[in-house]
């Protein structure tokens, strides 16, 4: 019994092993990814030109145009919105407070929200907009 054997290369390569293991890959980086946290309240946000990325926080003030105010996705009042911000920021080492005021919000209403986080000790403020191409 006379066995042949060829050195010869092969002629057809086998793709299916590689799919798979770029469906893999592709699986992990969607789940191990970080997305933007955003809160369901929808807003429409400020323009600016020169706009930075925030980094995610839990610090976040939403003011809708109805001049209601949340804190996450929870709605609270004006008068205990200090007491539920020394809450968050007990749980999270982070001072920096992020409004997301809708672009009809009066000015007054965020200096409340401002000098409501003052009175717990929050001193960094950021306004959140959206970037504008002009």
């Amino acid at each position: 019994m006379k066995f042949e054997m060829t050195n010869k290369p092969l002629v057809a390569f086998s793709v299916s092993s590689l799919t798979d293991i770029v469906m893999l890959l592709l699986i992990f980086f969607l789940l191990t990814s970080q997305f933007v946290l955003q809160t369901g309240v929808k807003i429409k946000l400020p323009g600016a030109k020169n706009n930075e990325q925030l980094a995610p926080s839990k610090l976040v003030v939403t003011l809708s145009d109805k001049g209601e105010i949340f804190v996450g996705d929870e709605k609270i009042q004006l008068e205990m919105l200090a007491g539920k911000l020394s809450q968050v920021k007990a749980s999270s080492p982070e001072n920096n407070l992020i409004l997301r005021a809708d672009k009809s919000v009066p000015v007054e209403l965020v200096i409340k929200v401002i000098d409501s986080a003052r009175g717990i000790g929050i001193q960094k403020f950021t306004i959140e907009t959206e970037k504008i191409n002009l």
